[in-house]
């Protein structure tokens, strides 16, 4: 703990030196050590303008990305309908401003992301929720809307969607005319025998899939995801703005998101080995009286207090940081109750026992 101490990163930064924090999703691991060597040799060989400055989708970028979702997930997008951006929030925002008017509903399960709720904020977007259900499982939308936007694997839920699922939506997108925007960024932190299913193969023509390295490489710093832009009507508004209009990511932010989607699967089989341990101890450790259903994908855990009444569950996040002195992700921020937060669980075991060994006490003590 005392070397994650010593980071300046928001996650430890911006917490008391006596909390332990577990709420924004960095991961407490050292990145892939391909990816450190590749940023090391780029900077000592050439900062200069890329050849591949004025190509679609930053070229290798683009090439790589279409390469592993065919290796990975049998999907064979075309790397020429790939465009690039400096995180998905951006390419999000870009695509409302081009699709929809203030005032549309956007369909999105809930809870969600809190940034992609914070954007429809925003930008005045009325967002449609589909609540999770009391099985875990999400439905469709009960009314029209323009945009069905879908985060699979789900943060915080950590459901990864079933065949099924999907092609109920694929169905209403089909019904109703919807673009569907499929937030694929944890698609690689996907536990056995779950498998993630790009939305692409299933309505390639009516999709955008956004992507990125960032969150299953540990590199929420490095500013570069894509969107490969399947529907023709928004291609054809994307190329018709000017090409700078909404910047680009850099030369070291694409030198390793490409590094790790070609070289850093060995360092992301070990990650997973450690995630799918966390996920059980979880388990293991929580009092049985809290509400936790095994994430099958992500590293984030999605926990429910409300069994103990108040003074916890009408904050739990802010009593966790009293009391156990844990930084959790409250609730509320993702559109869930206050009985409810968000828990990390991307850490070393000696962390991850001691964060719940401290959740487990101060419940105890409200017994």
């Amino acid at each position: 703990m005392t070397a994650c101490r010593a980071r300046d990163g928001i996650k430890w930064a911006a917490v008391p030196p006596d909390v332990i924090p577990s709420w924004v999703a960095d991961m407490d691991f050292p990145i892939a050590p391909v990816i450190r060597e590749t940023i090391a040799r780029r900077a000592a060989a050439d900062l200069g303008y890329p050849t591949w400055l004025e190509q679609p989708g930053c070229g290798p970028l683009a090439e790589a990305f279409a390469e592993r979702m065919a290796n990975r997930y049998d999907w064979h997008p075309d790397p020429g309908q790939v465009r690039t951006y400096t995180d998905l929030n951006q390419a999000l925002q870009v695509l409302l401003q081009l699709t929809t008017r203030p005032g549309d509903p956007i369909a999105l399960h809930t809870p969600a992301y809190n940034s992609f709720l914070d954007t429809l904020r925003d930008m005045d977007r009325r967002m449609l929720p589909i609540p999770i259900g009391p099985d875990g499982r999400f439905e469709v939308p009960a009314e029209p809307a323009p945009v069905l936007l879908l985060i699979n694997p789900q943060n915080p839920a950590g459901r990864v969607f079933t065949r099924s699922e999907l092609d109920a939506l694929a169905e209403y997108a089909e019904r109703h005319d919807a673009l569907v925007i499929s937030d694929e960024i944890h698609a690689d932190l996907v536990y056995s025998p779950g498998r993630h299913i790009p939305f692409a193969t299933i309505l390639p023509d009516r999709t955008v899939t956004l992507a990125s390295a960032s969150k299953a490489f540990n590199m929420g710093g490095i500013r570069c995801a894509v969107a490969h832009i399947g529907a023709r009507a928004v291609r054809a508004a994307l190329d018709g703005q000017p090409p700078h209009i909404y910047g680009a990511p850099g030369v070291l932010d694409v030198e390793a998101s490409v590094a790790a989607w070609r070289h850093g699967d060995p360092w992301l089989e070990e990650i997973l080995l450690i995630l799918d341990r966390n996920r059980r101890l979880i388990a293991k450790r929580l009092p049985a009286e809290v509400g936790y259903r095994m994430p099958e994908g992500t590293y984030l855990a999605w926990l429910d207090l409300s069994a103990y009444g108040p003074p916890v569950a009408a904050d739990t996040a802010g009593f966790l940081e009293r009391e156990a002195r844990v930084k959790l992700g409250p609730g509320p921020l993702y559109g869930g109750g206050g009985a409810f937060v968000r828990l990390n669980f991307a850490t070393s075991e000696e962390i991850l026992e001691e964060i719940l060994a401290r959740i487990s006490s101060a419940l105890g003590a409200q017994r």
